[in-house]
């Protein structure tokens, strides 16, 4: 180590340019990772805050809710537990009274006496006490407690009486109300119940009619519209950053070596052992990407402070603190080459040449 940070200290500028270069890379990695989780996160917002492990609805829905239409008879014979609940979900607009523009949402009705309903936690206000009250997302800025809505299809004028934070579904704020209002606001029959069934036991629903199909929690997400494509083009993404790392670390470090060649041949007819140099290098490479490392967090968490509540970014340490180590010993595989070529020094051809 003492010869790795002699060299970065003797040639700043160079070592300079490598560390910025590799921690603005670093930064991007960051950055679009959070932004990553932030749009996972709007889509499963709501289904994390219930503690969802397995899901049931229809099996025409395709894996749906949405479009699951649940009949009274189906409800009947799944013999639901306290650790389930009933969910009526539509996406539908929302809108003031005697106010023409209108905001997309998630409408999510649930019944009283089930879990979900009874682990609402309100930042203001209180649960709704009859049909016609509802409680709405934090998110739903043009909206206040007190206020009369309409949503969907139905004519009927609601009151928000609570608000509630964190509530998001497939990237649409929510409006929990009472599951009798679900159809309505729909716009289907009132033979249709609801939309499937949450649960948060261990063990995965079963299907007790063969109309029905129960999908365990990353299926349940997967099959949310436009998730699964999210996730895939991000992680996507951040593979090739973190491949593109690779590559810089290997090329910088590469021509850092040819250029030291006659240095190092030096050290060799001096008697310096190859391992020491090997480890030298590896050293050298392991503080450059530390640094690299640290300034890409650094910039991260200052960008976090600036970045505007528009932007859907959510940053998770445990994920980010892997995602470090990944760049880290990505980067100490970058220097496997010039390693090699330190190991296969010969100090007469290199220095008679």
């Amino acid at each position: 180590m003492f010869l790795a940070i002699n060299e970065i200290k003797y040639d700043k500028v160079r070592y300079s340019l490598i560390i910025a270069v590799i921690g603005l890379i670093s930064f991007l990695i960051f950055i679009i990772s959070a932004l990553a989780l932030g749009l996972a996160h709007q889509n499963t917002a709501a289904i994390e805050k219930w503690h969802t492990q397995s899901a049931l609805m229809t099996k025409d829905a395709n894996g749906n809710m949405g479009q699951s239409l649940m009949q009274k008879s189906d409800i009947d014979k799944q013999n639901l537990t306290k650790s389930e609940a009933l969910v009526g979900i539509t996406p539908a607009n929302v809108k003031a009274d005697g106010d023409a523009s209108r905001d997309s949402v998630q409408y999510i009705g649930l019944r009283d006496q089930d879990y979900i309903y009874q682990d609402l936690k309100l930042s203001s206000g209180h649960l709704p006490k009859n049909n016609h009250e509802v409680i709405i997302a934090d998110t739903l800025d043009n909206f206040k407690l007190n206020d009369k809505i309409k949503i969907g299809l139905d004519d009927t004028s609601y009151k928000v009486v609570g608000i509630t934070d964190d509530a998001l579904y497939n990237m649409a704020p929510v409006v929990y109300g009472n599951l009798d209002n679900w159809a309505p606001i729909k716009g289907v029959t009132d033979q249709f119940k609801a939309s499937g069934i949450i649960s948060k036991n261990d063990t995965q629903l079963k299907a007790a009619s063969d109309q029905l199909k129960a999908y365990n929690l990353k299926d349940y997400m997967n099959n949310l519209p436009g998730y699964q494509a999210q996730i895939l083009t991000f992680t996507f993404m951040i593979s090739f950053l973190i491949l593109i790392s690779l590559i810089v670390v290997t090329i910088f470090l590469y021509i850092l070596t040819i250029q030291k060649l006659p240095n190092l041949a030096v050290l060799r007819a001096q008697g310096i052992p190859n391992r020491y140099l090997i480890l030298n290098t590896f050293n050298e490479t392991l503080l450059i990407m530390v640094i690299s490392v640290a300034i890409g967090a650094g910039l991260t968490t200052l960008t976090a402070f600036f970045i505007p509540d528009a932007v859907p970014v959510y940053f998770d340490i445990p994920l980010m603190s892997l995602i470090a180590v990944g760049m880290l010993i990505t980067g100490l595989l970058g220097a496997l080459i010039p390693m090699r070529i330190i190991s296969k020094i010969d100090p007469v051809t290199v220095i008679g040449g």
